[in-house]
């Protein structure tokens, strides 16, 4: 076992400022966008309202939600950005390795500590003061950046991996775009349709021309609905419930293990998860709360605040109708019908997607094609997080025992 000292030997608060003028969605942080259970960050959706400075943080800054510590929300910089004041920016003394003290702080019971400080019962917020409490190992320079060598290797894979999947889900849009919104799909030739003066007819109902021979369809026709839910007769030992904040542009940030016989199930926890469902929540939709789950967990149960989705004709699959919700147009349009709702958060209802329209070839080889590419796409990815999930898992396992000793790297 290492000797230890408290926090406040290793780092300090940084107190620098940036101009909003010099921050953009790339580099502001929030409690919003830093994602939950050590996952990192995410695009920014909005940008502070007010002018002026901004809490700055440069690279090899760690920075951490103040905000109920217990999601677990933590990041190490590599840029140079402006945040929230909800978010704390701890800077590295300069004898001790920036990353090596990062995962000292990304240890479960660093953030158990914090939540030991925190104020407030809704909304917590730890205590800066005690936050600095905390205890770390004393070791020697040397060893803390041969430990953060071995963890940043796994974390490099997971951050590869995430990337590959961000190139994935471009591709899925682009050429979605390209073949259903331009109509520039191949033609019996192979060239672009529509480029190649492909014949167009105007459609009443969408106010535009598509292919000819396509036809228009109300996802009411098209897809079923919060069609599998548990039941009084239905009996679970355990079971991995998902929340809504817990999905995030079809990223799983983590689910929370659930015994009914020994602890109080969430009244959410109601909808039964099936390979391929489509979940999308009810609120805010421009927070990108939704994904398909190609993989799910044995006995995985979603939140009532999901709305629950799945083809019910066999010639369009659940991937192209994905594709289709997540374009930017009709983000844009949920987004809008939700800021118009009475409820208490801006929300839709499930016949606010199931009034939706889609212009799509009525069969054929086109559907064929685009349902099997996108069907492989979306493998890959939840291929790619089930990785991620095992690399995390055995760097939470090295974790504690390179930090306490009972491991060693020659």
């Amino acid at each position: 076992m290492f000797n230890t000292e408290t926090l406040d030997q290793a780092v300090e608060y940084s107190t620098k400022r940036i101009n909003k003028s010099d921050v953009s969605l790339m580099n502001y942080v929030t409690t919003d966008n830093l994602l939950q259970n050590k996952l990192g960050i995410t695009k920014a959706v909005n940008l502070p309202p007010q002018d002026g400075n901004l809490p700055k943080f440069e690279r090899d800054n760690i920075l951490i939600s103040n905000i109920r510590p217990y999601l677990k929300k933590i990041w190490f910089s590599n840029i140079i950005g402006g945040c929230s004041a909800d978010v704390l920016v701890f800077d590295v003394k300069k004898k001790y390795h920036p990353k090596f003290i990062y995962y000292t702080m990304f240890r479960d019971d660093f953030f158990e500590h914090m939540m030991r400080g925190s104020k407030g019962t809704k909304m917590p917020r730890g205590d800066k003061n005690q936050i600095l409490d905390f205890k770390i190992p004393v070791i020697k320079h040397s060893n803390q950046q041969t430990i953060a060598n071995v963890l940043s290797s796994l974390d490099t894979k997971i951050e590869l991996n995430n990337k590959i999947n961000t190139e994935l889900e471009a591709m899925a849009k682009t050429l979605y775009d390209y073949w259903f919104v331009q109509f520039d799909f191949p033609n019996d030739q192979g060239k672009p349709y529509k480029s190649s003066s492909g014949k167009m007819v105007y459609n009443e109902e969408l106010k535009k021309e598509i292919p000819e021979g396509w036809g228009v369809f109300q996802l009411s026709s098209l897809l079923k609905h919060n069609y599998s839910s548990i039941t009084k007769n239905d009996f679970y030992e355990k079971f991995e419930y998902l929340d809504t904040s817990s999905l995030t542009a079809n990223v799983i940030n983590g689910t929370q293990l659930i015994i009914p016989g020994s602890e109080k199930v969430p009244s959410r926890a109601k909808r039964v998860v099936n390979a391929n469902d489509i979940l999308y929540s009810t609120v805010r939709p421009n927070l990108c709360h939704y994904g398909i789950i190609k993989h799910p967990t044995n006995e995985m149960i979603a939140s009532t605040g999901f709305i629950q989705l799945s083809a019910k004709k066999d010639w369009v699959s659940n991937d192209l109708i994905y594709t289709y919700l997540v374009s930017e147009w009709v983000t844009q349009r949920l987004h809008q019908i939700a800021s118009l709702s009475v409820s208490s958060y801006p929300s839709i209802s499930p016949n606010d997607i199931l009034d939706l329209k889609i212009p799509l070839p009525k069969g054929g080889k086109i559907l064929e094609f685009i349902n099997l590419k996108f069907d492989a796409i979306y493998k890959m990815e939840s291929t790619n997080q089930l990785e991620n999930k095992k690399l995390a898992d055995l760097r939470d396992w090295l974790l504690p025992m390179l930090l306490n000793g009972q491991v060693s790297v020659e």
